[in-house]
Formats: structure tokens, C-alpha cells, sequence
């Protein structure tokens, strides 16, 4: 089941946010539940420098999880670079979910500032992961950029919707394959997360589906399974799809 970005290699194909928790306490223990080994934490939210007052780093266990600095909340390429700094000059990483949202009220990313923003960070030696639409060609440019993966959207953020086109998630599947293909934004439960392997995804990135679950916890246990069951049956390859039924059992050497 191990995904390899850049080189590392994490032995869980599901990355889980830490946002829109009850607690900081129900945020670890679904954290733990999930088996997930990377956690994306957004730069401009957390409290990095006042380690006098509670901050959501105190939860992670970091010995166990790897942080994925994000730049959630950037609105233009410049603003995303230098939120990305500042992770990498406080000790979290050098890796960067890289988000440049291009509208506010769908969080639609803006393609043309994550090309930007991708080619300055991956120059300084960022491991950069790209938040973007589920479109191939803006997916070239990221890889020709220095993107260490593309992170197409199954829906808009927050939205619980699904997969809503898994032609283009196909399509991606099939183009790409120089880096990982990793699912983030609109999964809304478990089966979501099983098509989305199923179709051939390297993994998922997932936050609000299980922070805004009625049970946390058991929806973090369901996305686990999700996503290796996806992955099972992907790997397996699923039987060819028939017009008719075809009989289960042979018809020859019946007894007459």
C-alpha cells in the first residue's frame, strides 16, 4: 500500500487535514484512527511563534506524522510563496501543499498563479504539491514547473459532493505518470474515497469529511478502509463490464 512523493515513502495512501474539528483532542484521536501518515497544517492559521499559548502542532504527534505545510488562504502567487518561507523558516518543512485561489466564494484555484508560484518554489528547493482543477493540461505545466505531485480537485473544497467527473480524473490517471496523482478536495464519505482509488488515484487528501462527520472518529475509520479497498480493487483489476449476465458457474459436463 506504500506511496512514494519525492523520494519518501509513506506506508498509508490517505493524508488528512486538521481543520473544522470539535477539538483539538477529537482531531488527534481521528488522526490516529486514520492510520494516516501526513497531516497538512495551514501555515497562516496556526500560532507559530507564541508557545506560551494551545496550539494545534501540541496535537500532532510528530514522531508518527509527517507536517505538510499548506498555504491555504493565499490569493495570489506572491502571498503563497512567501507563506511557504515562513513554514520552512519555523521548522516545519520544506514541503508545501501549494494552494493559489483564484475565487472566493468556490476556492477554485488559479492556474496560472500555482504555475508561478510552483516554478519559484521548486527552484528554492521546495518539495511542491499543487492544489488545482482537475485539468491535464494545467497538470503539464505544474509537472514541467517542479511539481513533485498534482493534487486535482474531485469537487470544490468542502463541498462532500463526490467525484464529479471521473472521466477527467480517468484521463489524469492514464497522462500522468511521471508523479503521484493525489485526490484533494469534495470527498464526502467512504465510498467516495473508494471510487477515487478505484479509478486509479496514488492517494487522497481529505479534511472536512471526516471534521464534519456526525462521528469523527468513525468516519476517519471508514475513509482508512476506504481508500485500501479502493486501492485493493484497483490493483486487482475489475472484471470486464457485460451487456448480459454470464453464468457464474460452467455449463459444461452438466448432468442431463
Amino acid at each position: 500500500m506504500a506511496l512514494t512523493i519525492a523520494g519518501r515513502t509513506f506506508q498509508s495512501r490517505l493524508l488528512i487535514g486538521t481543520g473544522k474539528y470539535r477539538s483539538f483532542q477529537e482531531m488527534a484521536r481521528c488522526h490516529a484512527i486514520s492510520g494516516a501518515e501526513v497531516v497538512t497544517v495551514a501555515v497562516r492559521r496556526v500560532n507559530l511563534t507564541d508557545r506560551s499559548k494551545e496550539s494545534l502542532l501540541d496535537y500532532i504527534d510528530r514522531d508518527k506524522l509527517f507536517i505538510l505545510p499548506n498555504t491555504a488562504g493565499c490569493y495570489t502567487a506572491d502571498e503563497a510563496i512567501r507563506t511557504a518561507r515562513l513554514g520552512r523558516e519555523v521548522g516545519l518543512s520544506n514541503w508545501v501543499k501549494l494552494e493559489v485561489i483564484g475565487d472566493e466564494r468556490t476556492l477554485f484555484p488559479d492556474n496560472q498563479g500555482l504555475v508561478e508560484a510552483t516554478r519559484v518554489l521548486a527552484k528554492e528547493g521546495f518539495v511542491v504539491l499543487p492544489y488545482t482543477n482537475d485539468d491535464l493540461v494545467n497538470a503539464r505545466r505544474l509537472i514541467d514547473a517542479g511539481a513533485a505531485a498534482v493534487m486535482p480537485l474531485a469537487a470544490p473544497i468542502g463541498s462532500g459532493l463526490g467525484i464529479q467527473n471521473t472521466t477527467n480524473l480517468r484521463i489524469m490517471r492514464e497522462m500522468i505518470t511521471e508523479v503521484p496523482l493525489i485526490v484533494d478536495a469534495g470527498v464526502g464519505t467512504a465510498s467516495d474515497a473508494a471510487l477515487a482509488m478505484e479509478l486509479g488515484a496514488d492517494g487522497i487528501l481529505m479534511n472536512t469529511a471526516i471534521a464534519a462527520a456526525q462521528d469523527a472518529e468513525k468516519m476517519a475509520l471508514a475513509m482508512k478502509l476506504g481508500v485500501e479497498a479502493g486501492r485493493l480493487a484497483f490493483e486487482a483489476g475489475r472484471m470486464e463490464r457485460k451487456l448480459y449476465a454470464s453464468a457464474s458457474s460452467p455449463l459444461s459436463g452438466l448432468i442431463s
